[in-house]
């Protein structure tokens, strides 16, 4: 069937009643909608955030650290709503004038230092700590070469497949062709990547392979998009078998849950501001 065609007018003027599942939080200007100050917790880290893959790369590498044994890097994980637009109160443009999630504040700092774009946050909680990230450098420059991998990537993933494939309200075979040539490709890469290596980086676990797994390890275990049929995630057999991996570690499946609001009620953790809270849920009951 043959797509409806569109000119684009000389100027382009924003349609409010666009459609789509994200409509409601999309506009195209910037800053705070609203005056609301940020809630403050015990601990040297302050996260603002929600259980989607951008946010649980962050969790998942603050578990990792206090397996670890960094007692600085405990965490108070305060939720943000999107779809209730929290994104835009003044207390979290403050953080990050982008709106996005997540965002951190380390009031171990003076002043308080604040981090935006999920990708910098990693890199600067590894940093701080010193883990997950090669000494050497050429190791360092592959874990880092894989992490931006991911930031420039991923966007072909979410705002390209997804939206189109899963949210947008009407399908047209143009964007879902070419967006799901894209994510086969980069699916690719990572399984002959994956063959030849045991991590993403090489031998060590890294935060490439935490920035890549909350999203491309979704996408193959089908608990994103419901697309692992249509994009026959079964052929990347190298990706499943990491994917798998990272999937039973212990701090994974402690950070896949913090700010998390759907799902099983033992999959889900909408704060998190000690490992106590974690008590109630027994890690075999967590999504695997």
């Amino acid at each position: 069937m043959t797509a409806k065609t569109y000119t684009p007018p000389k100027v382009w003027t924003w349609d409010k009643e666009s459609g789509g599942r994200f409509a409601s939080i999309n506009r195209p200007i910037a800053g705070a909608t609203f005056e609301k100050d940020l809630p403050v917790g015990k601990h040297p880290l302050q996260l603002y955030s929600l259980g989607t893959p951008n946010g649980v790369k962050v969790t998942i590498l603050l578990e990792e650290l206090l397996a670890k044994g960094h007692k600085g890097a405990e965490y108070d994980a305060f939720l943000i709503n999107i779809m209730e637009g929290d994104q835009f109160s003044s207390g979290f443009v403050d953080i990050n004038p982008n709106s996005k999630i997540p965002a951190l504040v380390d009031l171990s700092t003076t002043p308080a230092t604040r981090v935006f774009e999920s990708g910098s946050i990693m890199l600067y909680l590894a940093e701080k700590f010193g883990e997950f990230i090669p000494k050497d450098l050429t190791g360092r420059t592959e874990c880092m070469s894989w992490l931006f991998w991911q930031m420039g990537s991923t966007p072909m993933l979410g705002g390209g497949f997804g939206h189109f494939y899963a949210y947008a309200p009407e399908k047209y075979e143009y964007p879902i062709n070419r967006y799901t040539m894209e994510i086969k490709r980069q699916l690719d890469v990572l399984d002959r990547q994956l063959g030849q290596r045991e991590y993403l980086a090489g031998d060590q676990y890294s935060i490439a392979d935490m920035a890549v797994w909350p999203w491309y390890g979704a996408l193959v275990k089908n608990k994103v998009y419901e697309a692992a049929e249509f994009i026959e995630a079964h052929t990347y057999t190298n990706v499943l078998r990491w994917t798998d991996q990272i999937a039973e570690r212990q701090p994974v499946k402690r950070g896949r849950i913090v700010n998390r609001t759907w799902g099983e009620p033992e999959s889900q953790l909408h704060e998190r501001h000690d490992a106590s809270d974690f008590d109630n849920r027994t890690q075999d009951k967590l999504e695997g």
